[in-house]
């Protein structure tokens, strides 16, 4: 028997282009302490009660806020909001609470959702369970917020991808 061999990071990582997501957006904090991240590893996870479940790296610097905080809103991005995407994954050298700027924001149950996403939730921290780098963030939704739009912001081989008519997007930013 071949013994097994334990794929390498960069391995999976390149296997894992070939997963498409959708570019969510966590936003945490408030203030001077505002950050976010974007994240294509969020979904539901329980109707009743309404809970949703985010992957989050406990290296990066949104980490810390959201333990002191214990809230974050989650909002799935549209094809026009590429420009979010890009401000809140690092892509412009652009950190902190200055990736807000440019963008319309709704304050819900102490929870920062974008305007004109094509939907959104505040959450409370409800667990948070550590596994490798990640910890997997149990968040109960305290407020949902819809928004009519066409197409969403993926994510695939390294690139964002517009699914969708990007020009109708009702997304006000």
């Amino acid at each position: 028997m071949t013994p097994h061999l334990v794929p390498s990071s960069d391995d999976f990582r390149a296997a894992m282009r070939g997963y498409i997501g959708h570019v969510s957006l966590m936003t945490v904090g408030s203030d001077d302490m505002a950050t976010g991240l974007i994240v294509t590893s969020a979904t539901s996870l329980s109707v009743e009660p309404p809970m949703i479940l985010v992957c989050v790296n406990r290296f990066s610097s949104s980490w810390p806020v959201l333990q002191e905080t214990g809230r974050f809103g989650w909002s799935a991005l549209g094809a026009a909001h590429q420009p979010i995407a890009d401000r809140f994954s690092g892509r412009t050298g652009i950190s902190g609470a200055a990736r807000y700027a440019g963008a319309t924001w709704e304050e819900v149950d102490g929870s920062r959702l974008l305007v004109g996403a094509p939907l959104a939730f505040a959450c409370q921290v409800d667990d948070m369970i550590d596994k490798g780098t990640h910890s997997i963030v149990i968040g109960r939704v305290q407020g949902i917020r819809q928004s009519a739009q066409a197409g969403v912001l993926a994510y695939h081989d390294g690139s964002y991808v517009q699914l969708g008519d990007a020009n109708k997007a009702a997304a006000p930013f």
